[in-house]
């Protein structure tokens, strides 16, 4: 069906000069509404895979992967506890850690944020969020000298700097019950995290030693976190890990607070592929269009080919090519140029954001401040194999039309 001279003459065809307007119009307009379908969905997808990196990257390297927290804090006897969680076969690394939330004031400002009381060295083995303390603060930051490290988005909102000090309200424990004053604690900022989004804003990091000393701990902590060797399975694996120890504690994931981002991702992902097959599909519609165009208005050129004996496949197979070349086309031209944005996506965001002097993605509320991006050939390859395919379909009635004329009924009415 496919022969080189039908490939020749549709290509013929579709480069000619002497074609009627409209269907000149029409058939640009095709190609270029496949043209930019293809890459707003390369351009989309490309997105979507720059937050499930990022997520993954990013988030998921800080916060913790698993935790077991104490029923009732604090949890002493958790060094045996440690070791036995270390010793299963998916846990990659354990620390433990003291959890508790304060009330920042700064002048009158003030700001709540979750205090997280960390062991320096261990938490090395357990998060990738030293990485992101800036100016290498985390390598000098020791217990008994009251320090702190605040989020970057903490210390803006309260106009703070490294080496500034800061009074931290933290809840008093009363065994009694008896409603008391919170304990109010001076505070040193010698480091400040930066990791560009949602957590920045709300939280605090103390060494674990001093953290049970302002909360009366003595050496019990709140809970012991952990590293899984799959992040996708980090539910099931802390499950698992509850039901070896002797004693009762609450089993959490990162799953339980974080879980919905993932789900989103991979929810906004499906609807691209089913908005792509939808946004291709009717830019293909005016591929019909136009070879329906085409057919009547080559309708003698056909009757000619008829008479010289052109078979009914090789009139097929014509149109089909015509059809298709203007798809080809279309789909090239739109994966070069999706793609090539899709690369710059988050400068091109960044300038705009500069411009009009609004940030699209707030810290504050998204997990990230700024549009990722990573561009992934093989969304590349199946979003335009998709358009080329769909318009290949879209040529095969018109075609089939082309085949059926009669060349004596064409000629005669000339």
């Amino acid at each position: 069906m496919f022969r080189p001279l039908s490939l020749y003459i549709g290509s013929r065809f579709n480069r000619s000069k002497k074609r009627n307007r409209m269907v000149s119009f029409i058939s640009l307009s095709s190609m270029l509404g496949i043209a930019v379908g293809v890459a707003v969905i390369i351009i989309g997808l490309s997105a979507m895979n720059g937050f499930e990196r990022e997520l993954q990257t990013r988030v998921l390297s800080v916060i913790p992967q698993g935790e077991l927290q104490a029923v009732e804090p604090p949890l002493n006897n958790w060094k045996p506890l440690l070791k036995q969680v270390e010793q299963h076969p998916h846990i990659t690394a354990a620390a433990p850690y003291v959890e508790f939330t304060a009330l920042l004031e700064r002048g009158t400002k003030l700001k709540a944020v979750a205090v997280r009381g960390v062991d320096p060295k261990e938490q090395l083995k357990v998060s990738e969020l030293p990485h992101y303390v800036k100016n290498n603060a985390w390598s000098t930051f020791t217990a008994g000298k009251r320090e702190v490290i605040l989020g970057q988005g903490v210390a803006t909102k309260l106009k703070l700097k490294v080496g500034d000090w800061i009074t931290a309200m933290i809840p008093n424990t009363d065994p009694e019950m008896k409603l008391r004053a919170p304990k109010r604690i001076r505070l040193q900022v010698v480091g400040l995290l930066a990791l560009g989004g949602q957590i920045d804003h709300s939280l605090a990091i103390v060494p674990l030693q001093d953290a049970q000393q302002y909360l009366d701990m003595g050496q019990g902590v709140s809970g012991i976190e952990m590293n899984v060797d799959n992040v996708l399975d980090a539910q099931q694996i802390v499950k698992e890990v509850g039901d070896t120890l002797p004693v009762y504690v609450y089993l959490k994931s990162w799953m339980q607070k974080y879980g919905y981002l993932y789900r989103d991702i991979q929810m906004v992902r499906t609807i691209m592929y089913l908005v792509m097959v939808l946004v291709i599909g009717v830019a293909c519609f005016n591929i019909v269009s136009t070879l329906m165009m085409a057919v009547k208005d080559r309708a003698a050129d056909i009757a000619i080919l008829r008479t010289m004996g052109a078979s009914d496949r090789l009139i097929k197979a014509i149109f089909v090519w015509h059809g298709v070349l203007s798809g080809v086309l279309g789909s090239i031209i739109g994966s070069i140029f999706g793609s090539l944005i899709a690369i710059n996506l988050t400068h091109i965001v960044r300038v705009i954001e500069k411009i009009i002097g609004h940030r699209f993605l707030s810290g504050d509320i998204y997990f990230v401040d700024f549009l990722p991006t990573q561009l992934a050939w093989q969304d590349v390859a199946i979003v335009t194999a998709t358009a080329i395919v769909l318009s290949l379909l879209a040529t095969w009635y018109p075609a089939t039309r082309a085949s059926r004329l009669q060349p004596a009924r064409v000629l005669s009415a000339k």
